[in-house]
């Protein structure tokens, strides 16, 4: 049987990374019209909240996942339903930001002051509840308890993430396996979901669904994956956020758990900068010349293209149209692309 990479000999125009999205342009149109909609409020301080949150930005990759999927097995992803659950997407997404922030005390978001930051965690504790619960209302227009079923699983596994992250945290000791489970958790279920859910709406057979669903985890691993490479290697700027802020907050991501495993004496000096909460006599510098010359990062970005590969073999069973080849192009892209 050929692999999906031989039987894409030519990549069509569309599927290139930069105008994946223009495959669907006018449907995401419809899901930011959809998610204006939804985060309207005859409460006015919600009305200020979500118009906040809402032209906040991000790149709507949930979202776009799901109508891509539900095109690729053959669906219409102009159907009301399809955006409809496209926008209970990214509205979970925003709420899991919005407690996330919170959790972290972050200031920033998408170079901009967080939720928690300009409007207090009181404000920011409640807005994300009410996203939950609308996102919820929503998904009930459905009548699909197929659908229901896989969103309470979605939200419960997400809050189970993070909490088992909030007992991990300041634990230089975290292995492989728990960073894993917890970046399944809290991002790659996510992922499986808008696809799974895409392949659904469209009617896609068992075989089809199955593979939306093993191909939106392994995309959400490799996203997350390159978002913890970028937190050592992106600029500021870029970044959206500050830098290095992972091991400031008491999180060991993939990189440093790599060093550590090669050099296990370093682990005192992570100790010593997450009980600070902050990088020592020029201690950041350091850790980046140490990953680099353990090529720890070159090692992690290794791991992320192995599930670059291995969504892309999720395809195989897809009809060959724009929109799998589109879906094919999506997990290079996640990990090559600049924030």
């Amino acid at each position: 049987m050929q692999t999906f990479a031989q039987i894409k000999e030519e990549p069509l125009p569309h599927s290139t990374a930069g105008k994946i999205f223009e495959l669907i342009e006018s449907e995401m149109a419809l899901v930011e019209a959809e998610f204006e909609r939804q985060a309207k409020s005859n409460v006015q301080v919600i009305n200020n909240l979500g118009e906040y949150l809402r032209s906040s930005g991000g790149k709507r990759v949930r979202p776009a996942l799901l109508i891509l999927a539900n095109y690729a097995v053959g669906g219409n992803g102009n159907a009301e339903g399809v955006i409809r659950l496209a926008t209970v997407m990214e509205m979970l997404h925003t709420a899991t930001l919005v407690h996330d922030d919170i959790i972290d005390n972050a200031e920033l978001r998408r170079n901009r002051a967080s939720v928690n930051a300009r409007f207090g965690n009181q404000v920011a504790v409640l807005m994300g509840d009410w996203l939950y619960m609308s996102a919820f209302e929503t998904s009930l227009k459905e009548r699909s308890l197929e659908i229901l079923d896989i969103l309470t699983r979605l939200t419960r596994r997400m809050t189970e993430g993070e909490l088992i992250q909030l007992t991990m945290i300041g634990n230089a000791d975290i292995t492989e396996d728990d960073y894993f489970d917890i970046l399944r958790r809290k991002t790659a279920y996510l992922f499986s979901c808008c696809c799974e859910i895409g392949a659904i709406l469209a009617g896609a057979n068992a075989e089809q669904q199955t593979a939306l669903r093993n191909y939106g985890m392994n995309v959400g691993t490799a996203f997350q994956l390159a978002d913890d490479l970028f937190d050592f290697t992106a600029d500021e700027k870029i970044l959206g956020k500050a830098s290095g802020a992972d091991l400031l907050e008491g999180k060991l991501t993939l990189p440093l758990i790599l060093l550590i495993k090669d050099h296990p004496y370093f682990k005192a000096e992570l100790d010593e900068i997450m009980h600070a909460g902050a990088y020592l006599n020029g201690s950041r510098a350091v850790i980046m010349d140490k990953l680099r010359a353990n090529q720890t990062l070159e090692k992690t970005r290794g791991v992320a293209r192995n599930f670059v590969e291995r969504a892309r073999k999720n395809l195989e069973v897809l009809p060959k149209t724009e929109y799998c080849f589109a879906l094919d192009e999506i997990p290079a892209f996640m990990i090559d692309r600049n924030n």
